[in-house]
C-alpha cells in the first residue's frame, strides 16, 4: 500500500506543471486539423448509413408477418 502510495505522489507531482500550462501558444487550427476532423466524419457519416439500412431491415423483419408453413398430412 505504502509503494502504491508513493508512485501515485511522485506521478502527480510530476504531472502538475502539465495541468498548469495553458492554451494561449495555440493560435488557430492547421489545415492537417481540419483534414484529419473531417476524414473522422466521412468515416462516422459513412458508417451511419449502412447502421441505418440494417435498423430499418430489423424492424420491417420485426413488424411483418410470417406465412406459417402447414404440415403435409394436412393438406
Amino acid at each position: 500500500m505504502g509503494t502504491m502510495l508513493r508512485t501515485l505522489l511522485v506521478t502527480l507531482a510530476m504531472v502538475t506543471p502539465a495541468l498548469a500550462a495553458n492554451g494561449n501558444a495555440v493560435k488557430g487550427s492547421s489545415i492537417l486539423l481540419i483534414l484529419f476532423l473531417g476524414f473522422g466524419a466521412l468515416i462516422v457519416v459513412f458508417q451511419f448509413i449502412p447502421g441505418m439500412v440494417l435498423f430499418f431491415s430489423m424492424l420491417k423483419g420485426f413488424f411483418t408477418a410470417v406465412p406459417r408453413k402447414v404440415p403435409a398430412e394436412k393438406r
